[in-house]
Formats: structure tokens, C-alpha cells, sequence
């Protein structure tokens, strides 16, 4: 009897034990949580604050048009208008540009992308692995790369007029290629043994350094063939007392120029990088066993940076969309619209206070930054790195 006293007694004790110990780590984990939360709780209102907040306000107001009232302002509610406007209105010419009529070349070519493209569907079709949203991806994926085809078809002849969206494409993609083109040839040079690499290492990256208005200014008076300091050499070309501002393509291209000088340098430390990190004994073997040093680039050098040059291509298209201190400062957008890119043309549009037009075009410049990056991210860089 006391042996089964003493047993219920020490099955009590352990139960309460336990009991206790539940209760006060239960105590322990809402006291982590309620901490955490009260860690966590100001980033999380910062961000509301900082990116929800006016990402929600900025989509209003390009629904909206804003007007000046007695004591202050108003928002009228217009749906969709100023997005019409950029698209089908009075705004068209300058957003889409001048569409010159479609002539026969022009539809031959046309042709041949739909063609492609289509071709490019079929052998997703044809490999077995279908998801909707595969299928879905693709197919908005084709649809506006021919528009895209067609705009540029229509706005790139001698008849025909880029507006702020064909300017930002070809800055983005022409000084993008002019960039990792001259990157990668920079870091290939300095990898090698050769005397003075580190200074020129130190030199290549000085550009970069410099802020995009100071590199505005320079290229401005460098360009200058009147009072630059090139003029002697402008003298020797034939291109003296030229303007570049009143020439389209002349201005684009100095735009292109500044941009390629102050970037490039971003693409050459990445793949300096890249290079330095790639496995040294798979080169000297492939040496020894008598490759020529373009064979060792193609099979061995290039698979080994690919990854991190789409990862960096990615950045850099990314951050090339929002190009505006170059054109606004070297050319204003000059010639008339020829070097307006799509942060400008909202810059102004918020700088004459049609802020609901520039909303919309900065929901715009949205739309195109996702449809390129993630266009790139799943039919490029996925097949890429997979293939790897």
C-alpha cells in the first residue's frame, strides 16, 4: 500500500514536471514570437511605407488625372484614358513613335519572325514537359515579342520615327552588347601575364566611379566640335563645327558612347572575376594536350563564365530601362524626341504636371522591364544553365 502510494505520488510529481516544463516553453516560444514580431515590425511599416504605399498610389493616379483646384488640387478618376492616350491617342507619337506604312519587306520579314517564333512553340510542344503556365509564358511571350517586331519594323524606316520606347530598346540592347563585348575583352587582356596588368586593372574601373551627371557633362563637352577639347581632332576628321544634337542617329550615338564608357567597367570587373575563379588545371591540360587558345576559350573559358554573364546581363538590362541623366543632359531628348527614353519621357510629362501620364508611362516601363526579365530568366538563362 505505501509502495503504491509512493509510486502515484512520484507518477503526479512527473507529471506536473512536465506540465511546467510545456507551459513555460510554450511561454519561451510566445515570448520569441512576440520579440521577433517586434524586431520585424518596423522593417515591415518601412516597406509599406516605402515601396507598397506608393506603388498602390502611383497605379491610382495613372487612372487619374490631375488637375489644379482652388486651395490646392484634385484627382479626377479617368480609367484607363491616359494609358489609351500613350497607345491609340495624341500621346502615340511620342510613346510608340511615327508608324510608317508597312511595305512588302517589311512584311516578308515580319513573316519570317512569326515563322520563327512559331517554330520556337512547336518544339516546346514537341518535348513532352507541358505545364499551363509554360504554355501561357510562351505564348504571351511570342505575342509581344512581334509586337515589339512590328513597332520597330514600322518606326526604324527612313518614313518612320522611334518614339521613347524604340530609344530605350536601343540603348538598352545596342550599349548592353557594346559593353560586355568590350568587358570581356578587357578582362581576357588582363588575365594574361603581361606587365603593368594591375594599373590597367585600377584604370578600367575609374569610369564607374564617376556619377552619371559628371559623365553627361564630359561627354557634352567633349562632343562639343567647336570648343571641346577634341576640337584638333574634330578638325583632322572633317567634323569640324558639327552638331551632334541636331543629327538623330548622331546623338543616339554619343549617348551610346557615354553610356558604353561609364558601364563597361561593371561588365569587366564581374567577369575579371568570373575568369580568375575558373579552374586553372583544366586549362593547363588542355594546353598540354595541344589546344589553341581559342578552342580553350570556346570549350573550356566561355561554358565556365556563361552563368555569371547572363546573371550580370540581367543587372545590368535591368538597370539600363531607367537611362535618363545622359539624354537629359547631353541632348535634353534632342533632337526633338530622338534620344527621349522612357524615364525622360515621364520626367517630363511629372516636370509639366501631368502626373497621371507619367504614371502610366512609368507602369509601362514596368510592364517592359518584367516581360524582357523574365522572358530571359526562363527561355534563356534556365536552357542555359540546364544545357551546362
Amino acid at each position: 500500500m505505501i509502495k503504491m502510494e509512493v509510486e502515484q505520488k512520484r507518477t503526479t510529481w512527473l507529471m506536473a514536471k512536465a506540465r511546467n516544463k510545456v507551459l513555460k516553453k510554450r511561454h519561451l516560444s510566445q515570448t520569441d514570437w512576440r520579440a521577433s514580431f517586434a524586431f520585424i515590425m518596423p522593417t515591415v511599416l518601412a516597406l509599406l511605407f516605402l515601396s507598397i504605399f506608393p506603388l498602390l498610389f502611383s497605379l491610382y493616379l495613372s487612372l487619374s488625372r490631375f488637375k489644379f483646384a482652388r486651395g490646392g488640387f484634385e484627382l479626377e478618376f479617368v480609367g484607363l484614358e491616359n494609358y489609351k492616350a500613350l497607345l491609340f491617342g495624341n500621346e502615340q507619337s511620342r510613346f510608340l513613335g511615327v508608324l510608317a506604312p508597312m511595305t512588302a519587306v517589311h512584311w516578308v520579314i515580319l513573316t519570317a519572325v512569326m515563322i520563327a517564333f512559331l517554330l520556337f512553340f512547336m518544339r516546346y510542344l514537341r518535348a513532352g514537359t507541358l505545364s499551363f503556365s509554360g504554355i501561357v509564358g510562351r505564348l504571351l511571350f511570342i505575342a509581344g515579342s512581334t509586337a515589339l517586331a512590328w513597332l520597330l519594323l514600322r518606326t526604324l524606316t527612313p518614313d518612320g520615327r522611334l518614339g521613347s520606347l524604340g530609344v530605350t530598346l536601343l540603348f538598352v540592347f545596342v550599349g548592353i552588347t557594346l559593353q560586355y563585348s568590350l568587358g570581356l575583352v578587357l578582362a581576357l587582356l588582363t588575365v594574361q601575364d603581361l606587365k603593368g596588368r594591375r594599373f590597367f586593372r585600377v584604370v578600367f574601373l575609374l569610369p564607374m566611379m564617376i556619377t552619371p551627371v559628371g559623365v553627361a557633362y564630359m561627354f557634352r563637352m567633349i562632343t562639343d566640335t567647336g570648343k571641346g577639347p577634341l576640337v584638333p581632332i574634330w578638325l583632322a576628321m572633317g567634323l569640324a563645327d558639327f552638331s551632334w544634337v541636331t543629327s538623330p542617329w548622331g546623338a543616339r550615338l554619343a549617348i551610346i558612347l557615354a553610356d558604353t564608357w561609364q558601364w563597361t567597367p561593371f561588365m569587366f570587373i564581374v567577369l575579371l572575376a568570373a575568369l580568375e575563379s575558373q579552374p586553372v588545371d583544366v586549362v593547363e591540360a588542355a594546353t598540354v594536350d595541344g589546344a589553341t587558345p581559342w578552342q580553350i576559350f570556346r570549350h573550356i573559358t566561355w561554358p565556365a563564365i556563361l552563368p555569371i554573364s547572363l546573371a550580370v546581363l540581367l543587372i545590368r538590362m535591368i538597370e539600363a530601362f531607367k537611362i535618363i541623366d545622359l539624354p537629359n543632359i547631353m541632348t535634353n531628348g534632342g533632337p526633338g524626341t530622338a534620344t527621349e527614353s522612357l524615364t525622360l519621357h515621364a520626367f517630363i510629362s511629372w516636370r509639366t504636371f501631368d502626373l497621371g501620364n507619367s504614371a502610366a508611362l512609368a507602369y509601362l516601363l514596368l510592364f517592359v522591364v518584367t516581360f524582357f526579365a523574365v522572358a530571359f530568366v526562363h527561355l534563356i538563362r534556365q536552357r542555359v544553365v540546364t544545357r551546362l
